[in-house]
């Protein structure tokens, strides 16, 4: 075997084994089948296919859990900072360019949420609107909870593109709530109960104008740039 041929065959057996997720059809957090299984399955060698599971973790598309296995990721093939946010130094330039984002997706992402949501999907929006006020009324840091919240709320438009873009976007909330010195308690609270309330009736126009109005609570508590 040639060292190309070496090279490529960890990224052959990665597409088999995303092949067999498919076929399998294996869901965020479903464990795959042990090394052994495997490696007979996909006829492979344990160290090639360590290889193979370790190009697909840095994929985001399994998550290696040592002494437990190896699962379908929770955001498949989501990767954490595709954009590379993280080495934008001017965070206060970086809220206010993330928030002109939500601006354009998220109004009728919401609308979308509202025409296609069903119940057990309202539901959930409920309870992590009680979740995150509880955490706001004890003043404590809810930002993890506002992120589930809109992740929610973007499920629940079933368009399955918007997922895959809302872990991007959303990266303004943490800096944002820190911006704000987490003072938009009562504001937060109602919007989020205003968007639930138009979502669970199915009104797409309230649910549009209802996240729009969250979103300019948000941007008008960001500092200025220093």
């Amino acid at each position: 075997m040639t060292n190309s041929e070496e090279k490529s065959l960890p990224k052959k057996i990665a597409e088999d084994i995303i092949a067999f997720i498919l076929e399998e059809n294996l869901h965020p957090g479903d464990k795959l089948p042990n090394e052994t299984v495997l490696c007979e399955r996909l006829n492979v060698g344990r160290s090639s296919l360590r290889e193979a599971m370790k190009a697909l973790a840095s994929r985001n598309i399994v998550t290696i859990r040592q002494g437990s296995g190896t699962y379908v990721a929770s955001s498949t093939g989501v990767i954490n900072d595709p954009l590379g946010l993280n080495f934008i130094k001017n965070k206060q330039k970086l809220i206010h360019d993330l928030m002109e984002i939500r601006f354009l997706l998220e109004p009728s992402i919401a609308a979308l949420a509202a025409m296609h949501a069903e119940d057990k999907e309202i539901q959930k929006i409920y309870t992590l609107c009680d979740e995150a006020e509880e955490l706001l009324n004890a003043h404590k840091d809810h930002s993890a909870k506002d992120i589930e919240l809109h992740t929610a709320i973007a499920l629940s438009s079933k368009n399955i593109v918007v997922p895959r873009l809302v872990p991007v976007i959303f990266r303004s909330i943490p800096l944002l709530i820190e911006s704000t010195g987490n003072t938009l308690r009562n504001e937060t609270i109602e919007s989020h109960r205003e968007i639930a309330d138009a979502i669970a009736a199915h009104d797409a126009i309230r649910a549009h104008d209802a996240m729009y109005l969250h979103l300019v609570y948000n941007r008008k508590r960001i500092q200025p740039n220093s």
